[in-house]
Protein backbone atom coordinates (compact mmCIF):
# COMPACT_ATOMS: atom_id res chain seq x y z
CA UNK A 1 0.00 0.00 0.00
CA UNK A 2 1.45 3.24 -1.21
CA UNK A 3 1.86 6.12 1.88
CA UNK A 4 2.32 9.73 0.74
CA UNK A 5 4.34 12.65 2.51
CA UNK A 6 1.22 15.14 2.87
CA UNK A 7 2.13 18.27 5.07
CA UNK A 8 4.38 16.39 6.84
CA UNK A 9 2.40 13.56 7.75
CA UNK A 10 2.59 9.74 6.20
CA UNK A 11 -1.11 8.96 4.70
CA UNK A 12 -1.69 5.70 4.04
CA UNK A 13 -3.99 5.68 0.32
CA UNK A 14 -4.74 3.44 -2.42
CA UNK A 15 -6.39 4.35 -5.83
CA UNK A 16 -9.02 2.09 -7.76
CA UNK A 17 -9.03 2.42 -10.77
CA UNK A 18 -6.54 3.22 -13.66
CA UNK A 19 -8.81 6.10 -15.51
CA UNK A 20 -11.55 7.84 -15.63
CA UNK A 21 -12.68 10.77 -13.30
CA UNK A 22 -11.58 12.03 -9.84
CA UNK A 23 -13.70 10.29 -7.14
CA UNK A 24 -12.40 10.51 -3.05
CA UNK A 25 -14.57 8.61 -0.53
CA UNK A 26 -13.76 8.56 3.37
CA UNK A 27 -15.74 6.76 5.83
CA UNK A 28 -17.67 7.82 9.34
CA UNK A 29 -15.86 7.97 12.56
CA UNK A 30 -12.09 7.64 12.74
CA UNK A 31 -12.70 4.30 10.99
CA UNK A 32 -9.76 3.00 8.46
CA UNK A 33 -10.21 3.43 4.73
CA UNK A 34 -11.18 -0.03 4.29
CA UNK A 35 -15.24 1.17 5.40
CA UNK A 36 -15.57 2.52 1.89
CA UNK A 37 -13.66 -0.19 -0.08
CA UNK A 38 -16.54 -2.01 -1.56
CA UNK A 39 -18.52 1.48 -2.08
CA UNK A 40 -15.17 2.42 -3.67
CA UNK A 41 -14.78 -0.69 -6.17
CA UNK A 42 -18.18 -0.71 -7.36
CA UNK A 43 -17.66 3.68 -8.55
CA UNK A 44 -14.36 2.19 -9.64
CA UNK A 45 -16.31 -0.12 -11.84
CA UNK A 46 -18.06 1.91 -13.28
CA UNK A 47 -15.16 3.95 -14.75
CA UNK A 48 -13.80 6.14 -12.22
CA UNK A 49 -10.27 6.65 -10.21
CA UNK A 50 -11.31 6.33 -6.23
CA UNK A 51 -8.82 7.35 -4.10
CA UNK A 52 -9.14 5.32 -0.81
CA UNK A 53 -7.35 7.01 2.17
CA UNK A 54 -6.43 6.69 6.02
CA UNK A 55 -6.64 9.97 7.08
CA UNK A 56 -4.48 11.52 9.96
CA UNK A 57 -5.32 9.92 13.20
CA UNK A 58 -7.15 6.91 11.33
CA UNK A 59 -5.97 3.48 10.35
CA UNK A 60 -2.30 3.07 9.36
CA UNK A 61 -1.33 6.78 9.06
CA UNK A 62 0.21 9.04 11.31
CA UNK A 63 -1.59 10.04 14.40
CA UNK A 64 -1.01 13.72 15.17
CA UNK A 65 -2.83 15.18 17.93
CA UNK A 66 -3.15 19.22 17.09
CA UNK A 67 -5.90 20.71 18.30
CA UNK A 68 -4.91 24.47 16.25
CA UNK A 69 -8.14 23.85 13.75
CA UNK A 70 -11.00 21.45 13.70
CA UNK A 71 -9.91 17.99 12.92
CA UNK A 72 -12.15 17.65 10.23
CA UNK A 73 -10.45 20.48 8.86
CA UNK A 74 -7.34 18.98 8.82
CA UNK A 75 -8.59 15.95 7.06
CA UNK A 76 -9.32 18.23 4.04
CA UNK A 77 -6.35 20.06 4.03
CA UNK A 78 -4.65 16.21 3.72
CA UNK A 79 -6.90 15.54 1.41
CA UNK A 80 -6.25 18.53 -1.13
CA UNK A 81 -2.62 18.30 -0.50
CA UNK A 82 -2.76 14.20 -1.35
CA UNK A 83 -5.14 15.04 -4.69
CA UNK A 84 -2.77 17.40 -6.20
CA UNK A 85 0.69 14.82 -6.01
CA UNK A 86 -1.72 12.32 -7.53
CA UNK A 87 -2.66 14.70 -10.18
CA UNK A 88 -5.93 15.37 -9.93
CA UNK A 89 -7.40 18.86 -9.68
CA UNK A 90 -11.41 17.71 -10.43
CA UNK A 91 -12.77 15.45 -8.37
CA UNK A 92 -15.89 14.00 -6.91
CA UNK A 93 -15.47 14.36 -3.08
CA UNK A 94 -17.94 12.13 -0.57
CA UNK A 95 -18.09 10.67 2.63
CA UNK A 96 -20.52 9.19 5.19
CA UNK A 97 -21.12 10.70 8.80
CA UNK A 98 -17.26 12.31 9.78
CA UNK A 99 -16.30 11.94 6.52
CA UNK A 100 -19.46 13.97 5.00
CA UNK A 101 -18.05 16.97 7.31
CA UNK A 102 -14.70 16.52 5.84
CA UNK A 103 -16.66 16.72 2.24
CA UNK A 104 -18.49 19.63 3.18
CA UNK A 105 -15.34 21.70 4.50
CA UNK A 106 -13.52 20.35 1.32
CA UNK A 107 -15.79 22.03 -1.17
CA UNK A 108 -16.17 25.31 1.09
CA UNK A 109 -12.20 25.63 1.06
CA UNK A 110 -11.54 24.15 -2.29
CA UNK A 111 -14.46 25.01 -4.75
CA UNK A 112 -12.10 25.15 -8.15
CA UNK A 113 -11.13 21.28 -7.52
CA UNK A 114 -13.99 20.02 -6.52
CA UNK A 115 -16.63 18.63 -9.26
CA UNK A 116 -19.20 17.05 -6.82
CA UNK A 117 -20.58 15.81 -3.38
CA UNK A 118 -21.52 12.19 -2.14
CA UNK A 119 -22.89 12.79 1.05
CA UNK A 120 -24.52 10.51 3.46
CA UNK A 121 -25.56 9.35 7.00
CA UNK A 122 -25.39 13.49 7.41
CA UNK A 123 -24.75 14.39 11.47
CA UNK A 124 -26.55 17.26 13.21
CA UNK A 125 -28.66 18.09 15.93
CA UNK A 126 -27.50 18.48 19.76
CA UNK A 127 -27.88 14.45 20.50
CA UNK A 128 -25.19 13.67 17.39
CA UNK A 129 -23.07 16.57 18.84
CA UNK A 130 -22.80 15.03 22.47
CA UNK A 131 -22.77 11.88 21.44
CA UNK A 132 -19.87 12.38 19.10
CA UNK A 133 -18.31 15.00 21.42
CA UNK A 134 -17.90 12.02 24.30
CA UNK A 135 -16.67 9.82 21.84
CA UNK A 136 -14.11 11.46 19.95
CA UNK A 137 -12.90 13.57 22.18
CA UNK A 138 -13.98 13.27 26.09
CA UNK A 139 -13.39 10.19 26.55
CA UNK A 140 -9.87 10.14 25.34
CA UNK A 141 -8.92 13.09 28.46
CA UNK A 142 -10.58 11.14 31.00
CA UNK A 143 -8.21 8.66 29.89
CA UNK A 144 -5.14 10.73 29.58
CA UNK A 145 -5.34 12.43 33.23
CA UNK A 146 -6.56 9.04 34.68
CA UNK A 147 -3.31 6.87 33.36
CA UNK A 148 -1.31 9.19 30.99
CA UNK A 149 -0.58 8.91 27.49
CA UNK A 150 -0.40 4.58 28.42
CA UNK A 151 -3.81 4.40 28.59
CA UNK A 152 -4.50 6.80 25.41
CA UNK A 153 -2.13 3.97 23.65
CA UNK A 154 -4.03 1.10 24.90
CA UNK A 155 -7.86 2.32 24.23
CA UNK A 156 -9.15 0.47 21.41
CA UNK A 157 -8.88 3.11 18.74
CA UNK A 158 -5.09 4.10 18.79
CA UNK A 159 -4.27 1.01 20.04
CA UNK A 160 -5.36 -0.16 16.36
CA UNK A 161 -3.39 2.56 14.87
CA UNK A 162 -0.34 1.33 16.58
CA UNK A 163 -0.73 -2.50 15.44
CA UNK A 164 -0.58 -1.31 11.69
CA UNK A 165 1.31 1.18 11.85
CA UNK A 166 4.02 0.45 15.38
CA UNK A 167 5.34 4.14 14.62
CA UNK A 168 2.51 5.72 16.22
CA UNK A 169 3.35 4.51 19.94
CA UNK A 170 6.42 6.64 20.25
CA UNK A 171 4.83 9.49 18.71
CA UNK A 172 1.92 9.45 21.23
CA UNK A 173 4.43 8.70 24.37
CA UNK A 174 6.64 11.30 23.66
CA UNK A 175 2.93 13.57 24.13
CA UNK A 176 3.10 15.43 27.39
CA UNK A 177 -0.19 14.13 28.63
CA UNK A 178 -1.40 17.95 29.27
CA UNK A 179 -0.28 18.88 25.72
CA UNK A 180 -2.51 15.93 24.30
CA UNK A 181 -5.26 16.74 26.70
CA UNK A 182 -5.44 20.29 25.93
CA UNK A 183 -5.55 19.86 21.94
CA UNK A 184 -8.62 17.51 22.53
CA UNK A 185 -10.43 20.27 24.56
CA UNK A 186 -9.92 22.59 21.64
CA UNK A 187 -11.22 20.23 19.28
CA UNK A 188 -14.06 19.43 21.77
CA UNK A 189 -14.85 23.59 21.58
CA UNK A 190 -14.29 23.72 18.27
CA UNK A 191 -16.69 20.67 17.86
CA UNK A 192 -19.19 21.67 19.81
CA UNK A 193 -19.38 25.10 18.25
CA UNK A 194 -21.39 23.47 15.33
CA UNK A 195 -24.18 21.64 17.03
CA UNK A 196 -26.49 24.60 16.52
CA UNK A 197 -26.03 24.49 12.82
CA UNK A 198 -27.97 22.49 10.17
CA UNK A 199 -24.95 20.14 9.89
CA UNK A 200 -21.77 19.71 12.05
CA UNK A 201 -19.40 21.37 9.95
CA UNK A 202 -21.28 23.93 8.17
CA UNK A 203 -23.39 26.78 8.56
CA UNK A 204 -26.39 27.64 7.06
CA UNK A 205 -24.97 30.40 4.92
CA UNK A 206 -21.52 28.23 3.80
CA UNK A 207 -23.76 25.52 2.73
CA UNK A 208 -26.18 27.79 0.56
CA UNK A 209 -22.86 28.72 -1.10
CA UNK A 210 -21.36 25.64 -2.14
CA UNK A 211 -22.64 25.35 -5.83
CA UNK A 212 -21.96 21.97 -7.30
CA UNK A 213 -24.26 19.00 -7.74
CA UNK A 214 -24.44 17.13 -4.66
CA UNK A 215 -26.32 13.89 -4.22
CA UNK A 216 -27.74 13.05 -0.02
CA UNK A 217 -28.61 10.16 1.21
CA UNK A 218 -29.78 11.01 4.92
CA UNK A 219 -29.35 8.41 7.60
CA UNK A 220 -32.12 6.66 10.06
CA UNK A 221 -31.16 6.43 14.08
CA UNK A 222 -30.50 9.51 16.13
CA UNK A 223 -26.82 10.27 15.60
CA UNK A 224 -27.90 10.66 11.50
CA UNK A 225 -31.23 11.82 12.12
CA UNK A 226 -33.41 11.56 8.60
CA UNK A 227 -34.34 15.31 8.82
CA UNK A 228 -30.84 16.69 9.10
CA UNK A 229 -30.01 15.15 5.76
CA UNK A 230 -33.59 16.52 4.43
CA UNK A 231 -32.27 20.01 5.73
CA UNK A 232 -28.94 19.42 4.22
CA UNK A 233 -30.26 18.76 0.99
CA UNK A 234 -32.83 21.76 1.22
CA UNK A 235 -29.49 24.60 1.66
CA UNK A 236 -27.36 22.82 -1.06
CA UNK A 237 -28.66 24.54 -4.08
CA UNK A 238 -27.52 22.35 -7.10
CA UNK A 239 -28.87 18.93 -5.33
CA UNK A 240 -30.58 15.90 -4.94
CA UNK A 241 -32.08 13.64 -1.75
CA UNK A 242 -32.24 10.10 -2.46
CA UNK A 243 -33.84 8.15 0.96
CA UNK A 244 -32.34 4.32 0.83
CA UNK A 245 -33.95 3.78 4.73
CA UNK A 246 -37.39 5.95 5.06
CA UNK A 247 -37.87 4.52 8.54
CA UNK A 248 -36.17 6.00 11.38
CA UNK A 249 -34.48 3.46 14.03
CA UNK A 250 -34.85 4.52 17.50
CA UNK A 251 -31.14 4.06 18.38
CA UNK A 252 -27.94 5.84 19.07
CA UNK A 253 -26.42 4.57 15.82
CA UNK A 254 -27.47 1.71 12.80
CA UNK A 255 -24.04 -0.89 12.44
CA UNK A 256 -22.24 0.29 9.19
CA UNK A 257 -22.21 -3.50 8.28
CA UNK A 258 -26.53 -2.76 8.28
CA UNK A 259 -25.73 0.00 5.45
CA UNK A 260 -23.54 -2.32 3.72
CA UNK A 261 -26.55 -4.05 2.68
CA UNK A 262 -27.36 -1.88 0.26
CA UNK A 263 -24.07 -0.92 -0.94
CA UNK A 264 -25.20 -2.26 -4.56
CA UNK A 265 -27.94 0.59 -4.52
CA UNK A 266 -26.09 3.31 -2.88
CA UNK A 267 -23.65 2.70 -5.09
CA UNK A 268 -26.16 2.80 -8.37
CA UNK A 269 -27.64 6.16 -6.80
CA UNK A 270 -23.79 7.85 -7.10
CA UNK A 271 -22.81 6.55 -10.40
CA UNK A 272 -26.35 7.65 -12.02
CA UNK A 273 -25.86 11.00 -10.73
CA UNK A 274 -22.52 11.59 -11.57
CA UNK A 275 -23.43 10.49 -15.05
CA UNK A 276 -26.03 12.86 -15.13
CA UNK A 277 -24.03 15.83 -14.07
CA UNK A 278 -20.51 15.29 -15.73
CA UNK A 279 -19.12 18.31 -17.03
CA UNK A 280 -17.72 16.29 -20.03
Amino acid sequence: MPVASVRGVHINYEVLGSSGPWVALMPGGRRAMGGVRTLGERIAAGGYRVLLHDRRNCGASDVVIDGSEPEYSFWADDLHELLLQLGATSVWVGGGSSGCRLSLVFALRYREMTAGLLLWRITGGTFAANRLNKQYYLNYIALAREGGMAAVCASEHFAECIRVRPQNRERLMAMDPQRFIAAMESWSRQFMQGADAPVIGASEQELRSIRVPACVIPGNDKTHLGEVGETLQRLLPVSELHVLYPEHQDVDMVPPAEWDRKLPEQAAVFLDFMKRHSLG
